[in-house]
């Protein structure tokens, strides 16, 4: 492996720097900006009023203090509940100002990136199935455009990325902002894809770490047919290895601070 290569990976945090802080949180992202991640890494969700909002899961039970499903409750609804203290509920530490462990919006999360002082990339999944169909793509979009996000030159002047496990979805995005990259995510090699192909509409691989380890030619196939290897979720360090190795182009990890030290970059 060379120091070259090292250095070339970026290094995306999912869902904030999670490992640490509250994942989805307003905490967790300015502790990924503060560790110095190239990217920051979050799922959007649409509330039942129409809100883009950072949560992974459908329903809110898991890093909450409320019940429900996400589509079926208003931002109002979200906005009184408790993000922080399912995630060190014995020590409960104090993580300061209450917006820091409330719902985050995709609106809030932008601005964060707009004012971090320094160029911060984001990688945007979007959940799937969900009973708004398209409507999360074309809100998405609306916000992008809001930010000046939406229409860069090129696919390689693009600050954002657009992540889903659904074809569909993609496809979505890339008719609406044909320069906005996509990232298609997939936890197995399907059969058709084994060459490095993606589907239409899909601009870079997304595979598990799983993957990697079981298929490592993998990023050879993706590089030659012509396409990015973004790989989630990397947190061990043997595994942060085995992508400088293969060579791919983004580790997506829990753990930003610790895998930029592996990598042979300082935090900023």
């Amino acid at each position: 492996m060379t120091h070259a290569r090292q250095h070339s990976i970026r290094v995306v945090a999912h869902r904030g720097a999670s490992e640490e802080a509250p994942e989805h949180t307003l905490a967790a992202y300015v502790k990924a900006i503060e560790d110095g991640a190239d990217a920051l890494e979050c799922d959007v969700r649409l509330t039942a009023d129409g809100h883009l909002v950072c949560v992974h899961d459908r329903r809110v039970n898991r890093t909450s203090n409320g019940r429900g499903a996400v589509s079926a409750l208003e931002l109002a609804d979200l906005a009184a509940l408790d993000f922080g203290s399912w995630k060190d509920r014995y020590e409960s530490p104090d993580w300061g100002d209450p917006e820091y462990t409330s719902v985050l919006t995709l609106e809030r999360l932008l601005e964060l990136v707009a004012d971090a002082g320094r160029p911060v990339g984001l990688a945007i999944e979007t959940k799937h199935p969900t009973r708004w169909a398209g409507q999360v793509e074309e809100r998405l979009v609306r916000q992008l455009r809001r930010f000046g996000l939406a229409d860069p030159a090129t696919p390689e002047e693009s600050a954002v990325r657009i992540m889903s496990f659904s074809a569909r979805s993609l496809h979505r995005v890339a008719a609406a902002v044909p320069t906005v990259p996509t990232v298609y995510l997939t936890q197995f090699v399907s059969p058709r894809l084994r060459d490095g192909r993606l589907p239409a509409g899909s601009r870079i691989a997304g595979p598990s770490i799983r993957i990697l380890r079981s298929n490592p030619t993998f990023v050879e196939r993706a590089h030659r047919a012509g396409h990015e290897v973004h790989v989630w979720t990397v947190d061990d360090p043997d595994d942060v290895d085995l992508c400088v190795r293969l060579g791919v182009d983004a580790i997506i990890t829990n753990r930003p601070r610790q895998v930029l030290s592996q990598l042979g970059r300082t935090p900023l």
